[in-house]
């Protein structure tokens, strides 16, 4: 018989509250990251606008509804309630698939967590300011967002959620309640309790990133996730109870029913090691197992092209990969979508080889269309090099490596090709920072004119000034 007396809170929800609420973040290096992060996902956010498949999805449950003091969502008219909010940038960011990684025993997103942050920042800055109070000031945005990223990311470095069928969007749930309950003055009791709320919450199945199955929840799950977590923050706030052995329940927590009796294991104390270790993907749209992969094949196209060869030369192909690549994206037979195309290597791969160009218009129909580009899928074979694994998983690693070798129908070969670190890695994130801030450049001029661009760029690209900012004049700056 089960005892009905008091439980002690499980040790993960203790140390997930005492982080958001004890610790001090004083890394530079995390609050830089923090600001490349914010734009780069903003203006991903702003390239997806240009997809219907996204923009159907969004503004207000009910049409027509504004709500005064709500949040704005960039790059619209929208003003929703914050839920809501949530949803519409969570959706927007994660579309084309662009916004920065977390690669470990799971992966993900985390600036997926920025749907709900920004949302309720916006909204907390908008009703503190129609109070006569003070609004909220970009620093805590700052701090939420190297905060939901460590708390996604170090629960993912050592438990694989995928290899039980569950989808990391679980993740960005349980970071946005922890960081969005410290946006809103939860005290640690009611934290506690949000946080329990999204452990036994329903979590969401990987159905739909896999075939036979994939489909465009995958680019709206992150913001189903963290506009969920806003949710669950709000109704602590109301004195909702929590859970405390909301994982280490016999038969009916966490553990037993979702991770095969499992305990969570940990490799590291959260501080803000994610943050400043985090991948961008900055030059490509592609899921990152395959970002080097794409690198390498943009170069073999130019090599290509300089001795006055095609992929229509191409026999074959041996891509050498880790075993996250194998497990997630190595596909053969029909893509049925954009969602299955930018999760299947060989496409990634035989696209720029045949165009020179890897964008998120080339997942659409009529360029999938192209004849050639399945002919070349289907001459691609991957296998795993152990030693690319074993450099994926290493913490001070963290590569993510693939290497090609072109073979000719005239029986030669190109040498192979390899690249271990994209340019979206923090070993080379001197290099890359230039490429992200043109990235951001690029994606406001989709959507602003040059004065605006300009005032967002004054606001976004120096810290002391976007720190001290308030949010819902930050945010007004993406406004049309």
């Amino acid at each position: 018989m089960e005892s009905s007396t008091h439980q002690e809170w499980d040790t993960v929800l203790r140390d997930i509250v005492d982080y958001v609420h004890d610790y001090p973040v004083e890394s530079e290096l995390a609050y830089n990251t923090a600001l490349l992060c914010l734009i780069d996902t903003l203006g991903c956010g702003l390239e997806a606008l240009e997809y219907p498949a996204c923009t159907k999805l969004l503004g207000p449950v009910v049409h027509g509804t504004v709500v005064p003091n709500g949040a704005r969502v960039p790059g619209t008219q929208f003003q929703l309630d914050p839920v809501q909010a949530a949803f519409n940038i969570g959706a927007m960011i994660r579309w084309l698939d662009f916004n920065d990684t977390w690669l470990a025993a799971e992966w993900g997103h985390p600036s997926d967590n920025l749907g709900g942050i920004l949302a309720c920042a916006d909204w907390l800055s908008r009703s503190a300011v129609a109070a006569g109070k003070p609004p909220l000031a970009m620093r805590a945005v700052l701090t939420a967002m190297i905060k939901a990223h460590e708390i996604q990311g170090c629960i993912a470095l050592e438990n694989s959620f995928n290899k039980v069928g569950l989808d990391h969007v679980l993740l960005v749930k349980v970071a946005s309640t922890a960081v969005i309950s410290g946006l809103l003055g939860l005290n640690r009791e009611e934290t506690l309790n949000a946080v329990s709320l999204a452990w036994v919450d329903g979590q969401s199945l990987r159905t739909y990133r896999h075939a036979p199955n994939t489909g465009s929840r995958k680019s709206w799950a992150a913001g189903d996730a963290t506009s969920r977590g806003l949710r669950l923050a709000l109704m602590a706030r109301t004195g909702e109870m929590g859970y405390p052995t909301a994982l280490t329940a016999r038969i009916w927590g966490f553990y037993d029913v979702l991770f095969k009796g499992r305990e969570f294991t940990f490799q590291r104390p959260y501080g803000s090691y994610v943050m400043e270790n985090v991948l961008f993907k900055i030059s490509y749209p592609a899921e990152f197992h395959a970002q080097t992969a794409v690198e390498c094949a943009m170069a073999i196209h130019g090599a290509l092209s300089a001795a006055g060869r095609t992929a229509g030369d191409i026999e074959g192909i041996t891509l050498r990969t880790h075993e996250a690549c194998l497990r997630i994206i190595d596909k053969k037979g029909p893509l049925n979508n954009p969602a299955d195309r930018d999760h299947c290597v060989q496409y990634m791969v035989a696209v720029p080889l045949i165009f020179g160009r890897l964008t998120a218009a080339d997942y659409e129909d009529d360029v999938a269309s192209d004849p050639r580009i399945d002919a070349l899928r289907a001459r691609i074979t991957c296998v795993e090099d152990p030693a690319f694994t074993a450099d994926y998983h290493d913490p001070d690693k963290r590569s993510i490596a693939n290497a090609l070798t072109v073979h000719f129908h005239d029986g030669s070969s190109m040498d192979e090709v390899v690249c271990e670190y994209p340019i979206g890695h923090r070993l080379r994130r001197a290099e890359g920072v230039p490429l992200l801030e043109a990235k951001f450049r690029r994606n406001l001029a989709r959507r602003f004119p040059p004065r605006q661009q300009q005032r967002i760029l004054a606001a976004s690209l120096d810290r002391k000034t976007l720190e001290a900012m308030p949010v819902h004049d930050y945010v007004d700056l993406y406004t049309i």
